[in-house]
């Protein structure tokens, strides 16, 4: 017994109906056979209450009516099926999508109900005086439901290199060739958002035979790269061409044209523009499209990539620097090299870094992003790894030691003159900012807010919720602190730290004296905390149980 490949004809007219991924295919595979037919302008019309539409084009018209209704042989001659490789299913998509179909061309007409040419009937081709001696082909169709297509038309024929009119109105088609400065590649012609000034992007609109395969999810439709490609070479999915053959496979094609298309723009670039100029407007492209060594034979570095320390460092819950600041000018290679321009790599900024960024703040140093620079540029030479130097902090003229206990944070503090941050050979003081380093607080004279907290800590919970709340409570609580460490007056101090206890709500308290001891008497100091010993003066009218002298020590 022997079986073979068969086609049941009733079945896979039945089932066709159901490839068509889009209604408005319809529309498309009426203008694309215009446009096969050496058309130079369409007229579209649409009528959604009467549910009639009609295209009509000034091409080389229907020598055999029959090749509409043949599927799958394309009735094309040789160059369009050689360049363009028709299925032969266009026409197909009106006898599902219409009830009706009037198709006129050179003196002839057909005029069919589509259930009936489903069904095999056969159809009479008629003479027809109204299109006698008229170029091109008319087709009419009844009982179309294309859903709003007036506010779709525009993008649907956005990429289309036919003139097209629709209900009297010129469509705009802005990509499609004739509106493009495009080049040729080897995909075919590309249009490269920013060449001419580096308004760049990664987006693009690919085109075959003017319908769009490749869509992103969202472009800037004034900043976006346009490709057209080559008919010959590429093949969009069957039946509605909306999509394109092998998708994984010829989009890195297409990136990769636009990659060497942009190779020999920015080479042209390079040669009309100053290197300042040049750098400013086009870093950006060579980063993202992989040209960074053209920037190797250049004397200076692209401004994006160096910052200036223009803020208190510290760490901040979303990872952000808003310390830090481009440049507004390139830095030179000269300046570079002659070390008035010094160039540092620093990791991320926590509390086991902070002084390597305050070494590099108070020196002045710029912060580089090196890893976007081509493994041979002379900057690399130059950049000192301060991530790979011990650093390390000390208190000059210490003045005392205390320990922080606040909602969030708890650490020792350091209270000096000043600091002296080293990093190999070099050191820096600092005499105004606090610095969190290893655990610690180190606080000068000059400082008071409190802020080096943040560098201990970026104040997020487990679920890296920011804790804004607990970090206002810590900053304030460590200034109360300090004002309290540096003060010289003791009175003062004791009355300020009695104020937050609210004593006065105890009635056991209430019209007594007393004498305080600190770090004397029997008390016994905790870590390095000092005792302290309260007594009580005697209040004549009190109750007898509460009279005479009582002692509490801690």
């Amino acid at each position: 017994m022997k079986i073979q490949v068969r086609i049941d004809a009733a079945g896979a007219l039945r089932n066709q109906r159901f490839a068509f991924a889009h209604r408005d295919t319809l529309v498309l595979e009426l203008l694309q056979n215009a446009r096969r037919a050496g058309a130079t302008n369409i007229e579209l019309h649409f009528d959604a209450a009467a549910r009639r539409l009609s295209v009509a084009d000034d091409g080389c018209g229907i020598e055999d009516f029959q090749t509409l209704l043949t599927l799958h042989q394309s009735g094309w001659q040789a160059e369009p099926i050689r360049e363009e490789h028709p299925f032969g299913v266009g026409f197909s998509s009106c006898l599902y999508a219409a009830e009706r179909c009037i198709v006129r061309s050179k003196g002839r007409c057909i005029d069919f109900l589509t259930e009936a040419a489903l069904a095999l009937e056969p159809i009479e081709v008629q003479p027809d005086a109204a299109s006698s001696g008229c170029p091109g082909c008319q087709v009419e169709l009844h009982g179309v439901h294309l859903v709003e297509l007036e506010q779709r038309i525009e993008r649907l024929c956005e990429g289309f290199p036919v003139p097209i009119h629709f209900n009297g109105r010129a469509l705009e088609r802005r990509y499609a060739i004739d509106r493009l400065q495009a080049v040729p590649t080897p995909v075919g012609l590309v249009q490269l958002a920013g060449r001419y000034d580096g308004r760049h992007s990664r987006e693009c609109l690919v085109y075959l035979q003017g319908i769009c395969v490749l869509r992103p999810i969202w472009w800037d439709a004034d900043r976006v790269n346009i490709v057209h490609l080559d008919a010959a070479q590429f093949l969009a999915r069957l039946p509605d061409r909306v999509s394109l053959l092998d998708e994984d496979l010829q989009g890195p094609r297409i990136q990769a044209a636009l990659g060497s298309a942009w190779r020999e723009a920015l080479v042209a670039a390079k040669a009309r523009l100053s290197a300042e100029r040049f750098v400013a407007a086009y870093f950006q492209v060579m980063r993202q499209w992989g040209h960074r060594d053209l920037l190797n034979d250049l004397d200076l570095l692209p401004a994006e990539l160096c910052q200036a320390i223009v803020g208190y460092p510290h760490q901040q819950a979303d990872g952000a620097c808003d310390f830090l600041q481009a440049l507004d000018r390139a830095p030179s290679r000269a300046a570079i090299e002659g070390g008035s321009c010094t160039l540092v790599n620093l990791g991320p900024l926590d509390e086991f870094n902070a002084a390597r960024w305050m070494f590099a703040r108070h020196r002045g140093h710029l912060v580089v992003d090196a890893v976007w620079l081509d493994p041979g540029h002379w900057a690399h030479r130059c950049i000192q790894d301060l991530e790979s130097q011990e650093v390390e902090l000390q208190a000059i003229d210490e003045h005392t030691r205390s320990s922080f206990e606040g909602r969030w944070l708890w650490a020792p503090v350091v209270l000096c003159d000043r600091l002296r941050i080293q990093s190999g050979d070099i050191s820096t003081e600092v005499s105004s900012e606090g610095v969190g380093h290893d655990g610690t607080l180190y606080i000068p004279a000059g400082e008071a807010s409190g802020r080096a907290l943040r560098q201990l800590s970026r104040y997020l919970d487990e679920n890296d919720l920011s804790l804004d709340h607990e970090l206002g409570e810590d900053l304030q609580a460590l200034a109360d602190l300090l004002r309290r460490l540096r003060s010289a007056d003791p009175v003062q101090t004791f009355d300020s730290l009695l104020a937050e206890l609210r004593l006065g709500q105890y009635p056991l308290l209430r019209g007594r004296s007393f004498r305080v001891s600190i770090g004397i008497g029997n008390g016994n100091g905790n870590g390095d905390q000092p005792g302290h010993s309260v007594e009580c003066d005697p209040v004549i009218d009190a109750p007898t149980e509460f009279s005479g002298d009582s002692h509490a020590a801690h």
